[in-house]
């Protein structure tokens, strides 16, 4: 009988075994299997993956990659490579939940947020306006005879503030579409364009902007001579405090609205609180400061104002009256090299208008038409239009103030402008103009007339007549922007002033939104004494430095903003006067 090996019987135990080894052997393995996994996970989420923990991703918020302002390459990755962790020394950082920060509620989010339904063609252009007390616009109409000392505005505020109709009796004009416009009448006009919008809203949450209807220009003209400073500021004063209290103003702090006045900043800047200081400070009270306000002149060295066009004379009512007319001006003859209208400004020793006359008079290819008290063709449109339709280049040297409105009908007129100071338009109307100026217009430094007496008909002869051809072409190119349409109407594939600075106003606020989300300013060191610089600036730079123009605004802010106001107040009776007679 033949025994087995000794050796061999413990293996045949546990390869036959009871079930109770079985299920001993069963959990040690699985107890093996256990710690080998917890070994595992340890070393993948505590060593390789730094501060991530298995908590933080079962707690943490999905991060939503389909939200057209979340930007996908920003979203921090949630695990980290081991490769890349041993390039960087261990630093331990917080936790950052990032998901739960994107997730903000900002209370514009839902006006952002229409842009992306393509079946609404006012997505992102809604405009909400506000229902403003009758006091702020449509009672100041009904006593337009007290909204100037010396004009009877009533007839300018007809037709929805284009005034009375012009007869064509001299075949300057159309026969329809031109009025005897006042050139302070934006208030009104703008106004009455937007009831016009198509894009208007109830709902101001999914307001693009906020329009403040208050005739500003109106108010301040009715109180500038005669009246005390508390009566200059009332109504201002009443607007702020009664808009702070409407919901729609907590949602940015008025940064999203936006208002209109048809009369020049210095006549909103008063500097001190002297009863013989000029305007009232509606724009600067802290909550005007966070409106945007559009003037038809604007401060260089403030952020809170834009320029926009002062009105002409043409109004058209739909897009064939607008491509007549430039059609028209394309053709015409134009005998004189150039023209200026316009009077001398004998009290103020910085003006040039005076060289300029007498540069005219003794030019035999230059035209002078003089504006002075009296009876005066400057005081007739037909004459004005008349002039500038027969000349290539239009002189636009400082009026009462940097602008004038001359300057936007010679360009109506197909006229080239020629500027001496940036003010005068470069750094004015930058929503509504190129920015290379050298496209549309002629620039002639101002202390190249007062020191040097440099010849502008010598100047302007030297341009090519291809280049003359090109440059009266961009001009006439420019006219559907630069003009106010019928406010009873709308254009149909043109913008007018109004859609360019509506737009122009939505795409600051929506920027403003986007950058307040994301948690960044708009420039780098933002200096406001640089604002005309700022809007310049070619899209993507965020910071200014030298420019051409320095020396146009190299004095102190507040001496400039002095200067100008100054000014403004002693020339601006003047051309009341010159109006009314």
């Amino acid at each position: 009988m033949r025994r087995r090996p000794v050796a061999l019987a413990p293996l045949e135990s546990m390869e036959k075994g009871s079930p109770k080894n079985q299920q001993a052997r069963l959990f040690m393995l699985a107890s093996l299997s256990a710690f080998f996994w917890i070994l595992l996970l340890y070393f993948h989420f505590v060593v390789l993956g730094g501060s991530t923990t298995v908590q933080d991703l079962v707690s943490s918020p999905p991060i939503k990659l389909d939200s057209p302002l979340t930007n996908v390459e920003s979203i921090p990755a949630r695990v980290t490579y081991a490769r890349k962790e041993k390039e960087k020394p261990p630093v331990v950082k917080p936790v950052r939940n990032t998901a739960s920060e994107r997730a903000v509620a900002y209370p514009f989010m839902r006006a952002l947020r229409t842009v992306d339904n393509k079946s609404d063609p006012c997505g992102g252009r809604y405009i909400y306006v506000h229902d403003l007390p009758p006091r702020f616009n449509e009672d100041m109409l009904k006593e337009c005879k007290s909204l100037s000392l010396w004009t009877n505005m009533c007839k300018f505020t007809s037709n929805e503030g284009l005034g009375p109709p012009l007869e064509n009796v001299e075949g300057v004009f159309e026969n329809t579409g031109w009025y005897a416009t006042n050139q302070f009448a934006v208030d009104v006009i703008f106004n009455n364009r937007m009831k016009q919008y198509e894009c208007l809203t109830n709902d101001s949450s999914i307001a693009a902007a906020i329009f403040v209807p208050f005739y500003a220009g109106f108010d301040i003209a009715r109180y500038l001579w005669g009246y005390n400073i508390s009566r200059r500021d009332a109504a201002s004063l009443d607007l702020v405090d009664w808009l702070m209290k409407r919901p729609e103003w907590g949602i940015m702090g008025g940064k999203d609205h936006f208002l209109v006045a048809g009369r020049i900043t210095w006549d909103f800047r008063r500097l001190t609180e002297e009863e013989y200081d000029w305007g009232n400070k509606l724009l600067f009270l802290p909550a005007a400061r966070n409106m945007s306000m559009l003037v038809v002149e604007s401060s260089p060295w403030n952020a809170n104002d834009f320029g926009i066009p002062y009105p002409t004379y043409f109004h058209p009512a739909k897009d064939e009256e607008v491509f007549v007319w430039q059609d028209r001006m394309r053709k015409l003859e134009r005998k004189w090299l150039f023209s200026f209208a316009g009077a001398p400004r004998p009290g103020n020793p910085k003006s040039i208008r005076g060289q300029i006359i007498d540069q005219c008079r003794k030019s035999n290819v230059g035209k002078l038409l003089e504006c002075d008290f009296g009876e005066s063709k400057c005081h007739s449109p037909s004459s004005i239009m008349q002039m500038f339709q027969s000349s290539l280049f239009c002189l636009q040297p400082q009026g009462d103030s940097y602008t004038r409105r001359s300057a936007f009908d010679s360009m109506l007129a197909g006229c080239i402008p020629v500027f001496f100071h940036p003010g005068s338009a470069y750094t004015q109307y930058t929503w509504h103009l190129p920015k290379n100026y050298t496209t549309y217009s002629v620039f002639i430094p101002e202390d190249d007339i007062r020191k040097r007496n440099a010849s502008i008909e010598e100047r302007l002869s030297q341009i090519s007549p291809e280049q003359v051809k090109i440059m009266r072409e961009a001009v006439i190119n420019l006219i559907p922007r630069l003009i106010y349409a019928d406010p009873r109407s709308k254009l149909d594939t043109l913008q007018d002033a109004f859609d360019v600075a509506v737009q122009a106003v939505i795409n600051k606020v929506t920027k403003l939104r986007k950058n307040i989300i994301q948690g960044r300013t708009e420039y780098d060191n933002f200096v406001e004494e640089n604002s005309w610089k700022y809007d310049l600036l070619e899209e993507g730079q965020r910071e200014v430095g030298a420019h051409e123009w320095d020396p146009f605004f190299s004095k102190p802010k507040d001496e400039q903003q002095r200067d100008q106001s100054s000014e403004a107040a002693k020339n601006s009776w003047k051309n009341e006067q010159r109006n009314q007679s």
